[in-house]
């Protein structure tokens, strides 16, 4: 059987670190969790490592203050290497992604793709909870993603993604910038660079309902800068 890991960084999930471990491993014995905490003052490293005391399938790094999306999943990604995982997942932890969507990513990355995402964004794709200015907002950053950087991925920004290991084991992981929301789109611009095939699989994004939102008002500027920056070294051989 593969075995799989399913990264989810956290600061202050107490509502939803429980239920999110449950559900996740509830999708088969495949699935291994990583929680990636920031030193969350509301407990949700402390619940994980109660849940930890009766399943081996759990694992928890504790970090001391927030670093950033990019270097938690960074971080997820060697340890998932270092314990020889064959599939290695990124995903909140907050329900916006379905963890019964994980074995669709999964049959994604076994039958031919070598990056699979969970995208709202080709057909069968869609969102729940969002006002229509959000979800124009978000459509027109991924549209001017693929027009800046000509990457053929309808939604470029997207959280939900299992690699085949031998994507990461080939990617030099100490050039990717970002570190906040932009680390998604240069992920996959980086992987698409060196050649390797990704698959979009249509998934329900559903905005959280527990907790508190960690978008931030400087995202979409991040995003414009980052994104012409990335195409910038592209054009001077950096992603290969």
């Amino acid at each position: 059987m593969e075995s799989c890991l399913v990264i989810i960084p956290t600061y202050n999930e107490i509502e939803n670190i429980n239920s999110i471990i449950d559900s996740v491993l509830a999708q088969g014995d495949q699935y291994s969790i990583l929680v990636v905490d920031d030193g969350s003052p509301d407990g949700t490293g402390a619940a994980v490592k109660e849940k930890q005391l009766n399943e081996t399938r759990i694992h928890l790094i504790e970090r001391k203050g927030k670093s950033g999306l990019g270097t938690a999943y960074i971080t997820g990604f060697k340890f998932g290497l270092d314990h020889d995982f064959d599939f290695i997942f990124e995903m909140d932890a907050d329900f916006s992604h379905s963890p019964k969507d994980l074995n669709r990513l999964l049959e994604a990355c076994k039958n031919g793709a070598e990056v699979s995402v969970g995208s709202r964004y080709v057909k069968g794709g869609n969102i729940r909870n969002w006002s229509k200015d959000r979800i124009l907002l978000s459509y027109a950053a991924s549209l001017y993603v693929r027009l800046i950087t000509w990457m053929p991925v309808k939604d470029p920004t997207a959280g939900f993604i299992c690699y085949r290991r031998n994507v990461l084991e080939q990617m030099d992981l100490s050039k990717i910038k970002f570190i906040g929301y932009t680390f998604q789109i240069e992920m996959k611009y980086y992987a698409w660079n060196k050649g390797f095939v990704i698959k979009e699989v249509p998934i329900t994004f559903v905005d959280r309902v527990q907790g508190n939102s960690k978008m931030h008002a400087n995202i979409v500027s991040e995003a414009i800068i980052g994104v012409l920056s990335m195409r910038w070294r592209k054009l001077k051989g950096y992603y290969k």
